[in-house]
């Protein structure tokens, strides 16, 4: 018997997005991997109903992200696995929780280890809670805005007072996060060490 293409697809596009959802994960939570409660987040500011625009996620999860509830720290450490999943929408969510747990020493070692493509990356940071986080502008020697997550290169040797080192001109600082009732200070690790900087000297180049 030949294989129907169209009939295929007819068949894959009537399936529903949640069983879709559901084959894709393995039937668990895509961020903590329980089994219970799952239901389907339209990762913003995306609109179209696409599977690859939703998370599968637990109530626990959903509740939290919208934040229905508290935040509970520790359920969020299952986000070292998550974090390097393929799935695009997943990683966007991974990397905004790690951001709102960047007071966590744990989260802020995760969020120096992620990586998204670019495209994900900008989808990532387009989010109303980091906009309204970045409403003072913090900006570069350069006059160029930073962002939570981006990266920066020191462009003067700082005396790091009481750690016994200077920070090198050229030193790189990843995954920034900023001081919110101070534009003109932001934090990153330098020689693996957590710091403040202030935000002219140093000059953005990446996320």
């Amino acid at each position: 018997m030949a294989f129907n293409t169209f009939t295929a697809l007819s068949q894959y596009h009537n399936m529903s997005l949640f069983k879709e959802l559901e084959l894709r994960s393995g039937g668990q939570c895509e961020l903590c991997k329980s089994a219970g409660h799952l239901q389907e987040y339209l990762v913003p500011p995306k609109t179209y109903e696409l599977p690859e625009n939703f998370v599968l996620c637990c109530k626990n999860c959903a509740d939290q992200i919208t934040a229905k509830q508290d935040m509970n720290p520790d359920h969020w450490r299952t986000l070292s696995e998550s974090m390097w999943s393929n799935v695009e929408a997943v990683k966007v969510v991974a990397w905004r929780m790690l951001h709102r747990l960047q007071e966590e020493s744990w989260a802020q070692d995760l969020l120096q280890m992620f990586y998204m493509e670019p495209d994900t990356e900008e989808w990532a940071k387009d989010w109303e809670e980091l906009k309204a986080e970045s409403a003072l502008k913090h900006l570069d020697s350069n006059g160029a805005i930073l962002f939570p997550g981006d990266q920066v290169v020191l462009i003067k040797d700082l005396n790091v007072k009481g750690a016994g080192f200077t920070a090198k001109r050229g030193s790189p600082v990843r995954n920034i996060s900023l001081v919110h009732d101070n534009p003109e200070l932001i934090e990153g690790k330098v020689n693996g060490q957590q710091i403040v900087i202030l935000t002219k000297y140093v000059k953005r180049t990446g996320g």
